[in-house]
């Protein structure tokens, strides 16, 4: 059922934005948040017995930066983390919010690949079998164009693993304002977005990848009704 209020990709950056500069609320700080709810939602589909093993596949942006801050909270809840990273290391920095979470990461000693071809995205898809749980936090609401290598692979593998996915506020791949398939586009079996839904989960193909659908509060003020 679709909710009674949802959000454009415009109108999301404008309550970020708002957020940062009129309520002084630093980015890192509502990353933090996002990235924290991801985390409790995880756990929640993991196992409360034997191994719990889950895979963050990260891109270089914001969304990476709320896998980030998901992988070092599944860490501190005892399930064993790997974070994928789609570009180099040092690429994060032009996300500043992003790149101090990375940086935690990093000192926390967690394992961090990085994913920079199509071929080494094919390379470790037989890895991603072996968890139990993939965090998709590869691309967000900004993209409007077609899924590029070597996300286009990763996400088509992570499709065909069989592996229940959680997806960081949207499937990577699927536009945020027409609910379109850019080329390619994971299949969550839950998406953990943020504020409030998105108005292309109930277009075109959304309905068919968002999964089980939750909305989180990652603390901006004033956005208590969600309706």
């Amino acid at each position: 059922m679709k909710p009674t209020k949802t959000v454009t990709r415009t109108e999301v950056r404008e309550l970020d934005r708002k957020a940062i500069e009129e309520y002084g609320i630093p980015g890192v700080v509502l990353m933090e948040n996002a990235g924290r709810a991801v985390a409790e939602e995880a756990v929640k589909m993991l196992s409360t017995g034997g191994r719990r093993r889950a895979a963050i596949l990260c891109g270089k942006g914001n969304n990476g930066g709320d896998g980030f801050v998901a992988a070092r909270h599944l860490h501190n809840h005892g399930v064993g983390v790997a974070v994928y990273l789609l570009c180099k290391a040092g690429e994060v920095a032009s996300s500043p919010d992003a790149y101090t979470h990375l940086k935690i990461v990093q000192k926390m000693g967690l394992p961090i690949k990085e994913v920079l071809t199509g071929v080494e995205a094919r390379a470790i898809l037989p890895a991603l079998n072996g968890f139990d749980l993939l965090i998709d936090a590869l691309l967000g609401t900004g993209l409007t164009g077609e899924v590029r290598e070597p996300y286009k692979t990763l996400v088509q593998g992570m499709n065909a693993t069989g592996v229940p996915i959680l997806s960081v506020d949207i499937p990577s791949g699927l536009d945020c304002d027409g609910g379109r398939v850019l080329g390619a586009a994971v299949k969550a079996t839950r998406t953990v977005t943020f504020i409030l839904p998105k108005v292309g989960f109930f277009k075109a193909q959304g309905p068919s990848h968002m999964g089980e659908l939750v909305v989180a509060d990652i603390g901006i003020p004033k956005l208590g009704n969600r309706g």
